[in-house]
């Protein structure tokens, strides 16, 4: 059985996908982009805001499942160019501040509307 979990504090999906599914005790969260949901307009004012902003975009669809960044098991960082590790990682760091999860960090030649940070975690109930 697969439970959908959507929430307004979050952006709305641009796609044929849902922000998260929760299969058994796993929670699946979809890749998150730097999209203000509020108002649906991109932050472009530089890597930190932008990794700021999806984490919380992650933060908000943890939070609507119940759970939050201490359930995180797994996460996975897209980043457009790795010389933005450093800072992405800073931002990173002040969302898990003890029993980390798991992680890969890669650079993709491009990303969903051009930004330049995606992440998706997976988390347990």
């Amino acid at each position: 059985m697969m439970e959908i979990i959507n929430t307004n504090n979050a952006p709305a999906p641009i796609g044929p996908y849902s922000q998260a599914t929760v299969a058994g005790n796993f929670v699946f969260v979809s890749g998150q982009i730097p999209l203000n949901p509020a108002t649906g307009e991109l932050v472009t004012s530089g890597i930190k805001d932008e990794a700021v902003l999806v984490m919380e975009n992650i933060k908000a669809i943890l939070t609507e499942a119940g759970i939050g960044f201490a359930n995180v098991v797994k996460t996975s960082i897209f980043l457009t160019d790795l010389g933005n590790f450093g800072q992405v990682n800073e931002v990173y760091g002040t969302y898990f501040t003890s029993s980390f999860p798991a992680r890969e960090t890669v650079q993709v030649s491009a990303l969903p509307k051009g930004v330049n940070v995606e992440i998706s975690v997976i988390a347990v109930k």
